[in-house]
Parts: structure tokens; C-alpha cells; sequence
């Protein structure tokens, strides 16, 4: 049997077995992932890694309770407990600081460290980034009521994009395959919010007060029609980060990266090198 492309090799990083990719040279560049069923590093960043890696050291971990990387059956999984597995990886890779590109709930992270471990962060690239409190969107939603098979990981995914014919029967499968893997899905839904049956649920990420402390130099991407992470998400972070600056792509959903690729790609590439 192929192996699955998602899967690279692993390391002990804060008490997981972690799943990671790693490709380039350079100053150390950290991906990661968003949330939803069948996601890893691989299945968010492959299209753009070896472009990054370029004038890089790309990292590319699932982050735990995601993708490959070992579930604990009694862990509990919050922000605090991914923050400190990020740091854990880039302990065992002897990486004293990193700059982050963080996807939806990857930008979360990034933020996240960056209040917590300043000096472990050089700058952050946030896509569909998550911040203060939101009403859950049907994507969230239909990521948690998500039951593995190929028909439902289509429909999921078709959420995402604004132009769904991006999804491809490859995509769907591989996808599908991670989720489908004994305890995926199960563990998941430990990860994110029940959505309530009636009214609206509240989701939370990081406080729109806590913006003021990030010091980083901050790229904030943004697609005008992400259906997933409104686009007024992004307005509050760039309202709310000092050192800020946005690019909102028009046309465009919740995956900035895939909908966006050249663009992505040559914008991230500047930022950093600058």
C-alpha cells in the first residue's frame, strides 16, 4: 500500500509523536495548518512549498490532535496545549525563532505564540486568521457534523473556495483518507465547538485586546469572500496589530494559497525577504 503523501517523517516534540515536512535552506519558515476534517500541514501548504523553500528552512507540522501526528486519548486540546507543541517542535529541531504563516486556525497559533513566546516569532503572515468573537459559519458547522465519505468531504470542501471548481477527485480522496483514519473524526469534534441545534453558536479566538502586544511585523491575507473567516476578522487584526499591513484578494475564499497561489506565494516571498 502507498503511503499517504501527507505523511513525512517523525519526531517527539512535547510529549507527541508529530508528523512534519521539512524542505530548504534558510531562515526558518513555519506552516500551519488550519482545522477541519482531514486536514495537515501537507494537505493545506504542498502547492506552495517548494516555492517557499526557496529562501527557507519550511517547516510543515500537523499540529497535535491533526492529521498524523499522535492523538493523547486523555489530552486535553486547547490553545495552550497547541502553543506549547509548536514549541516543542521547534525545540527538537534546534530552531530558536521562526517566522509563521498561519492559515485560519494556523493563524490562531501563530498569534497566539507570538503573545506567549515573542522571541521565538519573527514575523507572521495570517490567512483567514480568526480573532475576538464570531458567529460559526456554515463551514465551521459542516466540518463538525462531518461523517467520513467521499460525497460529504466534497461538500465539505466545496465550502471553502469562492470558485469550488478548484476541488478535485484527488483532493476529496486524500482528504477523505486522512479523516477516515479509526478516531479522526472523533477526535476533531473534541477540537472545536458543538455547534448549537437552534440560534447561533459563539466562536472565540484570540481577544481583540490582546492585538496591541503583538510586536511582530504582521502580513494579513484575506479572501473578500471567505464564507469560513469573515473578512471583517481580518479588518479587526489589522485594526488591532501595530506593524500590520493587508492584501485582500477579491474572488476568493478561505484558502488564500490554493485561490491565490502566485500572488501568495510572490507576497509572502517579499515580506520576508524585506
Amino acid at each position: 500500500m502507498t503511503a499517504h503523501p501527507a505523511i513525512g517523517r517523525f519526531i517527539e516534540a512535547a510529549s507527541h509523536r508529530t508528523n512534519l515536512h521539512e524542505l530548504g535552506q534558510g531562515p526558518a519558515l513555519a506552516l500551519l495548518h488550519g482545522s477541519g476534517p482531514g486536514v495537515s500541514g501537507w494537505s493545506n501548504w504542498h502547492s506552495v512549498m517548494p516555492e517557499l523553500a526557496r529562501h527557507s528552512r519550511v517547516i510543515v507540522p500537523d499540529i497535535a490532535g491533526f492529521g498524523y501526528t499522535h492523538t493523547q486519548p486523555d489530552g486535553v486540546y486547547n490553545i495552550k496545549t497547541w502553543v506549547a507543541h509548536y514549541v516543542g517542535i521547534l525545540d527538537t529541531l534546534g530552531i530558536e525563532r521562526a517566522s509563521i504563516v498561519g492559515n485560519s486556525f494556523g493563524g490562531a497559533l501563530a498569534l497566539a505564540t507570538a503573545l506567549s513566546n515573542p522571541h521565538r516569532v519573527d514575523k507572521l503572515v495570517l490567512l483567514g486568521t480568526p480573532v475576538g468573537e464570531f458567529e460559526m459559519t456554515p463551514g465551521l458547522k459542516a466540518g463538525w457534523h462531518y461523517e467520513p465519505g467521499l460525497e460529504a468531504m466534497e461538500a465539505v470542501l466545496k465550502l471553502f473556495p469562492y470558485d469550488p471548481s478548484c476541488i478535485t477527485a484527488e483532493m476529496v480522496g486524500l482528504r477523505y483518507e486522512t479523516s477516515a483514519r479509526p478516531g479522526a473524526q472523533e477526535a476533531f469534534r473534541k477540537l472545536v465547538p458543538k455547534p448549537n441545534e437552534t440560534g447561533p453558536t459563539p466562536v472565540k479566538g484570540i481577544p481583540e485586546s490582546a492585538l496591541a502586544k503583538v510586536r511582530h511585523p504582521t502580513l494579513i491575507l484575506h479572501g473578500r469572500e471567505d464564507a469560513v473567516v469573515p473578512l471583517e476578522l481580518g479588518l479587526r487584526l489589522l485594526r488591532g496589530i501595530p506593524d500590520a499591513r493587508m492584501h485582500t484578494f477579491g474572488q476568493c475564499g478561505h484558502w488564500v494559497q490554493v485561490e491565490r497561489r502566485s500572488e501568495f506565494i510572490d507576497l509572502v516571498g517579499r515580506f520576508l525577504q524585506a
